[in-house]
């Protein structure tokens, strides 16, 4: 069985400290620190202007301080299942500069938010929690929904292969070789473990394909390391 929404809000609850380091919260992630990078570059060259932003499962806020390194007139809002986390983000926002920031507690899929009113939404590590067809269909159309014309989606997340040959390649051989040479088999476990439980990932090419599906007029890959990719979709 996969984790419930409640168990997941609760383990990211337990764990907002490891999360608030910009470099350091997600080794197992890999490429955290390029793709964060690549996203924040990205969006201050498409939109030189003031932004309005919205960061889904923001977590403690690592990608939308990144881009306001490089980016100060950005409207900022935030949504996370876990309240210590969502706490911890605008904190962190608050300090490090003058920036508008509203926060918005619970689950993506039911929280009401404003449509057609944002600039650019970033999605990173989050849309691997959602299950069924219908359920990425539905939270796809949503995102598109909330986005101004001239839009964009930026997301980061673990992604799958379309072969099973190639995903026991990739996935179960390779990236378990760089999640033990991290910290041992038992981490490597330990990883494979809790996302066993608790993620749905999908096909990055399937996703783009879904993003085309529900109205985006393009799309683009940013990156792609074994078993993450980054990319973007335009409304």
């Amino acid at each position: 069985m996969k984790s419930t929404v409640k168990e997941i809000q609760e383990r990211f609850d337990a764990d907002v400290e490891r999360f608030s380091n910009l470099y350091l919260g997600q080794q197992s992630t890999i490429d955290s620190v390029l793709n964060m990078e690549l996203i924040a570059e990205g969006i201050t060259r498409t939109y030189p202007k003031k932004i309005k932003l919205l960061d889904i499962g923001c977590g403690a806020g690592n990608y939308t301080i990144k881009l306001l390194t490089k980016k100060k007139d950005v409207a900022v809002d935030l949504l996370d299942l876990s309240e210590p986390m969502l706490a911890r983000a605008v904190q962190r926002i608050n300090s490090h500069g003058p920036t508008a920031v509203k926060a918005y507690h619970g689950d993506f899929r039911t929280v009401n938010l404003p449509g057609e009113s944002y600039d650019v939404i970033i999605a990173t590590s989050v849309l691997h929690h959602l299950r069924e067809d219908a359920d990425w269909s539905e939270n796809f159309s949503k995102i598109f929904r909330l986005l101004a014309d001239g839009g964009s989606l930026w997301v980061f997340d673990l992604v799958k292969q379309n072969s099973d040959e190639l995903q026991d390649l990739i996935y179960s051989e390779l990236y378990g070789q760089y999640l033990a040479g991290l910290d041992g088999e038992q981490y490597r476990e330990k990883v494979f473990s809790y996302i066993e439980k608790e993620d749905t990932p999908r096909p990055l090419i399937e996703q783009l394909d879904l993003l085309r599906r529900v109205g985006f007029k393009s799309v683009d890959i940013l990156h792609k390391n074994l078993s993450f990719a980054s990319f973007v979709a335009y409304k």
